[in-house]
């Protein structure tokens, strides 16, 4: 099944590829597209494809990457199949012509990617055993890593630029207002979206810091960081307005109040500096005037939205946590569980942490605020207002799109802590196979672990030294095939531990993922969200 799922990719790289040395096709034209012809199935058919890779499979396919799942090789291949079928029928729609735009730049651009990622994926599953081995297996083992996690954000930006071209927005002299817009929205859905994970697996990462790093410091980071650019970019010249003076002192107030957030949330302590600043900024957004009033009353929108974000972080830290930290409180010694115990109280319950109904507000408000803010376009809602939509209306579509992406950002988060984290999905079938070892042998426990070893298996010839099924998951299954860990860059150190630990407990081949294993040995290079590694 490997061996084809590799073919299966270098093919689709091999096309994307040919693809890329064929010119655009004919239906590009000087100006915006003609409204009046119609979009016909193909390309109906093409938004619909690259949809489901990039805003389903690809983020899908990098949680299940993340904790060594057996799906993840499988849906990997999926998506990259069917963004090569939806590039070509990009490029073979009849209809409606559109101008030259970002979107096929973008498009370009993402093919020598995708057939980077495809190569990086193979040479994973190959295990190549040459002298050079354990120095370049760690750089492939990043890049692969860094790429499906920065699929998320390109897909995401490939998505928006499609919206936009096929309305023909954001051209000429408007495409400065598109961008702030868009920028800013996104960044707000991405606010909410770290506020998310942080909430549902970053709290020990957080007080591994040194100095125990709050929430709040990294967020006045942020803010400071944007403000800076925000107060140096917003006049481009000439008599100085009124918007130009309030997005400019709005850059000010960022700066002026990441610094003092930063300085009051150093420590560990928790701070309402960053709500506040939010608040501000709602509270200026508000009352924005526009040239329509569909437009005045949805930026409107977007600045109460905003404000009830920043109140409810307030909320939140204030009231709700009473300037503890997010997550389990910690306990005097004498009254801890004890390892065994938490550890079956994880597995029980299935999530990390214990979270409070009111903090799951200030996320959502935060992506309801940024696809307020991206649909609050004076070409989009003069759009709007042409077929007679009103503020309300537009709001609650807004709202509806807000939700959806709410919970399909709780559905990836929520499958990465199910799964235990970075190598969780390894790691239980690690335990699952020891368990059955006992009752039915070691082929028993691979049978029961469903199919470990005909999708994780290695593809290269060679033995396998003896591991034992019930050491250290970061040593064992969950992070590397034993016949591979000789050649990376710990090889001295890992094999005498391992010699060290056999006891004649039994013995294990190891398996393998597309994302090798190897990654995150060191202690430097743990997984920022996986608590069980640090039991």
């Amino acid at each position: 099944m490997m061996r084809r799922a590799s073919a299966l990719v270098a093919l689709s790289s091999a096309v994307l590829y040919l693809a890329a040395l064929v010119d655009a096709h004919g239906h590009h034209q000087e100006g915006p597209a003609d409204d009046s012809v119609p979009i016909d199935s193909i390309l109906w058919l093409h938004i619909l494809i690259q949809s489901l890779a990039w805003f389903i499979l690809f983020p899908l396919a990098m949680v299940l990457g993340l904790t060594r799942h057996r799906l993840h090789v499988p849906l990997a291949v999926l998506a990259l199949t069917l963004t090569t079928a939806g590039y070509f029928l990009g490029h073979g729609h009849g209809g409606r012509s559109f101008p030259h735009t970002a979107h096929g730049t973008v498009a370009n651009l993402l093919i020598p990617l995708l057939m980077a990622q495809g190569a990086l994926g193979i040479y994973l599953k190959l295990h190549l055993k040459w002298k050079a081995e354990g120095f370049v297996r760690p750089i492939i083992i990043f890049a692969h890593g860094f790429i499906g996690k920065l699929f998320s954000i390109l897909g995401w930006l490939q998505m928006l630029l499609g919206i936009i071209t096929l309305r023909s927005w954001c051209m000429g002299g408007r495409t400065g207002q598109c961008l702030a817009h868009h920028i800013m929205g996104s960044a707000f859905i991405g606010y909410g979206t770290i506020l998310l994970i942080m909430l549902k697996a970053g709290v020990s990462w957080l007080s591994r810091r040194k100095s125990n790093t709050s929430q709040e410091f990294l967020d006045s980071t942020v803010i400071f960081a944007w403000g800076c650019v925000n107060a140096l970019t917003e006049h481009h010249g000439g008599p100085w307005t009124h918007k130009d003076l309030q997005h400019t002192l709005l850059g000010v107030v960022w700066v002026a109040g990441g610094a003092a957030g930063m300085w009051l949330s150093k420590g560990g302590r928790r701070s309402v500096v960053p709500a506040v600043v939010i608040v501000i900024t709602g509270w200026a957004m508000s009352g924005h005037a526009q040239a329509l009033m569909i437009s005045t009353m949805i930026h409107a929108l977007f600045g109460y939205c905003l404000m009830a974000a920043g109140a409810a972080r307030i909320i939140e830290v204030c009231f709700v946590l009473g300037d503890g930290p997010t997550g389990q409180q910690q306990q005097p010694d004498a009254e801890r569980p004890s390892e065994e115990d938490e550890r079956q109280r994880m597995d029980t319950e299935k999530q990390w942490f214990p979270i409070r109904a009111f903090q799951y507000l200030p996320p959502w408000l935060l992506f309801a605020s940024g696809v307020l803010f991206m649909s609050a376009t004076d070409e989009e809602l003069r759009w709007a207002d042409s077929y007679g939509v009103d503020h309300i209306t537009w709001g609650l579509i807004d709202f509806s799109i807000s939700f959806f992406l709410f919970l399909w950002a709780n559905v990836l988060i929520d499958l990465y802590t199910s799964q235990g984290g970075r190598y969780g999905s390894a790691r239980k079938a690690a335990a699952s196979a020891a368990a059955a070892g006992g009752r039915g042998g070691r082929s028993a426990g691979l049978a029961e672990s469903g199919g470990l070893r005909s999708l994780y298996s290695r593809v290269s010839m060679g033995e396998s030294a003896p591991l034992r099924v019930d050491e250290d998951p970061d040593e064992g299954v969950a992070s590397g095939s034993s016949g591979s860990l000789e050649m990376n860059r710990l090889e001295g150190k890992r094999a005498k531990d391992r010699g060290a630990q056999m006891n004649g407990n039994g013995t294990a081949n190891g398996h393998h993922v597309l994302f090798d294993e190897d990654e995150g040995e060191d202690e430097e290079d743990d997984d920022p969200f996986d608590d069980e590694r640090r039991r």
